[in-house]
């Protein structure tokens, strides 16, 4: 973060003595000495030296920061540098060439620059946090105020010293141009002090009074000039003086460590501020050409060279244009993608909540019947063990045995439908899939055999564990063999039931189709399961971290798949790889 430093080193300590010593010469030569040569070098050579000071006491700014505040500090010794050099051009001809500079000067069009560097540097608003896209559109906007400002000088000033010589209208249009750049300058060092805080705020404050008495001197050099009685290292050099002095105190004082960003509420509107303050520009060049063409007060060479000028700046500026179009565009392809995106997530969502709703419907609907069966299974149990306990052959034994079983099976699936209905979480432990389903077969044994469906399995001999409720995993099996049988249209047809490894899952997977061979299936459409049994096996399965999932085509072939998150990997050592075939029986 930009900082100021508490104390100066005792290098800093003899910087700023040699600064102030040059200030002092020359302050005291302004006052004592008589206009002569002598004053002229001694006045030029003090404010050569004391911009070379300033000039390098932003360098370290500029090399130890990052980003953009390098980017800022690099600006800002450019202007200082264009500064410096103008401040040469004095010195090279009235030291040493001992004369004076000429009134058409060619090096008059640095000093108008010098400014230029400034006000891109203000236009980073290196204090305020933004995005890249952001920054990148407001460099260009900026830029195309910069070709216009340009521009201006092209068309204002130089018509006066190439196309047709003029002093009186070169001075006149220069200081109008040159002191309207410095009002910008001014204006948006004020917009970056107020709107920027702690020491960012001070380093503004310094730069915009700097600016400001170097400004109140050059307005009071043209009067002194327009009355004739300006002269080098005249009274009128004193404030200059001080303006470059003051350049390397604020170099010196500010510090650039571990640059931060601030943030700043009114960072949109600067942003489009420049981005209209662009398309004014752009849009004053039609005016500007009719203007060159339609004046016929100057002469012909000066109206066409504007024109030429003009033709020139819009060629720029709309290739300027032409990129700032192109990002706004390839940003408005990123907001309608993620917009598209936004707009499915809320509709999966929304799918989501009815499907939420829905379970819990059922969660109480099955609650209260589960409620409602305890007692009459408690009662079946209790039957079953008495009559168990009854003198019964082996036949009538094994029966009763089987009702006791199927009332317990029956009671742990109503204590599984509460625990459902109640969203409380069921204790989870390692589940062998291929167990489960060779379970649920068995179960469903007599509704298949009754259709005379066969039944082929194909299990994945190292098919790894998943971790749930086994009682609830098997519900779902017998759930999903049910509604596979009371959906075949007829009688004969195969059930293919098998389980694989896929990535990180254990997946079990349901299909019916024809024992015609030839039949080709269709491409499948994979949809979300339906009806009220489903429904229930989704919840079932969403609270075990797996998916279900439901492909049917036009012949009505259909496929469940179920995938459960595995836990380690397993082997069941016992099982064979071969395909094992469940047939039913014919019927007498």
């Amino acid at each position: 973060m930009i900082a100021e430093a508490v104390s100066l080193n005792r290098r800093s300590k003899l910087w700023i003595g040699f600064v102030l010593s040059g200030l002092g010469a020359s302050m005291l030569a302004a006052l004592i000495l008589p206009r002569s040569f002598q004053l002229t070098a001694l006045t030029d050579s003090i404010q050569a030296l004391l911009l070379l000071s300033g000039t390098a006491s932003f360098l370290p700014l500029a090399l130890h920061s990052r980003g953009r505040q390098r980017v800022f500090w690099s600006l800002m010794v450019i202007g200082l540098s264009l500064w410096l050099l103008y401040q040469f051009f004095w010195v090279w001809y009235e030291v040493i060439l001992r004369r004076d500079v000429p009134d058409l000067f060619a090096g008059d069009i640095v000093l108008f620059l010098h400014i230029v560097p400034m006000m891109a540097a203000l236009a980073l608003r290196p204090h305020l946090r933004h995005d890249e896209y952001t920054a990148r559109l407001g460099h260009l906007d900026f830029a195309m105020l910069l070709v216009w400002w340009i521009y201006l000088y092209f068309l204002i000033v130089i018509p006066w010293q190439y196309a047709v010589p003029d002093l009186t209208a070169y001075n006149r249009n220069l200081n109008i141009l040159y002191l309207s750049g410095k009002i910008a300058l001014l204006l948006m060092l004020a917009a970056a002090w107020a709107g920027s805080k702690g020491t960012w705020r001070t380093l503004y404050r310094s730069l915009f009074g700097m600016t400001m008495l170097y400004s109140a001197s050059s307005a009071m050099a043209n009067v002194a000039i327009a009355r004739g009685a300006y002269y080098s290292g005249s009274i009128y050099d004193i404030p200059l003086a001080l303006a470059m002095a003051w350049v390397t105190w604020i170099g010196l004082n500010t510090q650039a460590e571990a640059p931060q960003s601030e943030v700043s509420r009114n960072f949109q509107a600067y942003s489009v501020w420049v981005a209209r303050s662009g398309m004014v520009a752009v849009l004053s060049l039609p005016v500007l050409a009719a203007w060159a063409i339609t004046d016929s007060s100057p002469p012909s060479h000066v109206r066409v060279f504007r024109l030429v000028i003009t033709l020139v700046a819009g060629l720029l500026m709309g290739v300027i244009v032409f990129i700032r179009q192109y990002l706004l565009d390839r940003e408005l392809e990123e907001l309608l993608r993620f917009s598209r995106e936004a707009f499915d997530n809320l509709k999966r969502l929304q799918a989501q909540v009815l499907q939420s709703e829905k379970l819990a419907s059922i969660g109480q609907l099955v609650g209260g019947a589960a409620h409602e069966l305890n007692n009459p299974l408690t009662a079946m149990l209790g039957y079953s063990d008495l009559l168990v306990g009854t003198s019964l052959d082996a036949r009538q034994r094994e029966l009763a045995q089987q009702i006791g079983r199927d009332v317990r099976r029956t009671k742990s699936l109503v204590a599984s439908l509460i625990s459902f209905a109640r969203q409380a979480p069921a204790p989870k432990s390692p589940v062998d899939l291929n167990t489960l389903v060779r379970t649920a077969i068995k179960l469903s044994q007599p509704q298949w055999e009754a259709l005379e469906v066969t039944v082929q399995t194909f299990f994945d001999p190292k098919l790894p564990r998943v971790l749930g409720d086994s009682n609830q995993l098997l519900q779902v099996c017998l759930q999903l063999l049910g509604h596979f049988i009371h959906a075949m249209e007829c009688t004969g047809e195969l059930l293919s039931v098998r389980t694989e490894q896929h990535g990180t899952s254990s997946v079990l997977i349901f299909a019916t189709r024809p024992r015609v061979t030839s039949v080709t299936p269709a491409p499948a459409s994979e949809k979300h399961p339906v009806g009220m049994g489903l429904t229930a096996c989704q919840g079932i399965v969403q609270d075990h971290g797996g998916r279900l999932s439901i492909e049917q085509d036009d012949r009505g072939l259909r496929q469940i798949r179920l995938e459960l998150p595995a836990i380690q990997a397993h082997s069941a050592g016992k099982e064979a790889t071969a395909p094992l075939r469940w047939r039913s029986q014919p019927s007498a």
